[in-house]
């Protein structure tokens, strides 16, 4: 008996439903906050999101029934190039619908898609710590090609302007600290050798 068929579809209105509710479990997986991913929903921006010119959303289907999604954007692959790439900014599959084909569905739709836009690359982002997520996508060619590091914008005007202002105050302490820490693993170590 042959396992059945995943079936791929472009999302249309009718079924952002049926994709909110795997993005809902997407975000809780991955250890976002059910509340504030239900709000997100709720204000309309998955809508908005899926009804962006630059924003291609499928939905995998087994058994009749939604099992996963992906959502595909395009652009150059730098700023500095012209070149189309297509670029993977989501994918997911439910757990329980995991080794069955509807990953691979969906990324078959990803190449069809690059294809027909004209797109020579097709580019995901993992998360680093994604292990299964990275050997997956290392088995199908998906190569390292830039680290990407993420900060907030406040964050990184903090350090910019710390950066400026550190004085010799500053400096002093922050030498004080390293030495009193050094001095402490040192008296564990000798604890631990008594």
């Amino acid at each position: 008996m042959s396992r059945p068929q995943v079936s791929v579809r472009p999302v249309s209105p009718s079924q952002n439903e049926l994709f909110t509710q795997l993005w809902l479990a997407a975000r809780v997986e991955a250890g976002g906050s059910l509340e504030s991913a239900t709000r997100a929903a709720s204000e309309g921006r998955v809508a908005a999101a899926l009804a962006r010119e630059d924003v291609r959303a499928y939905l995998a289907f087994h058994d009749g029934q939604a099992v996963g999604y992906m959502v595909l954007t395009h652009s150059p692959l730098s700023g500095l190039t012209d070149t189309p790439c297509v670029c993977i900014d989501q994918l997911y599959v439910a757990e329980t619908a995991r080794r069955q084909g509807a990953a691979k569905a969906l990324l078959t739709a990803a190449a069809t898609y690059a294809e027909r836009f004209g797109a020579d690359q097709i580019a995901t982002c993992v998360p680093s710590q994604g292990r299964d997520a990275n050997r997956f996508f290392a088995r199908l060619g998906f190569s390292s090609y830039v680290v990407k590091r993420v900060t907030t914008t406040a964050g990184l005007r903090r350090k910019l302007q710390g950066e400026e202002h550190r004085g010799g105050l500053e400096l002093v302490l922050q030498q004080r600290r390293r030495s009193l820490r050094a001095r402490t693993g040192r008296m564990g170590d000798r604890q631990l050798v008594g």
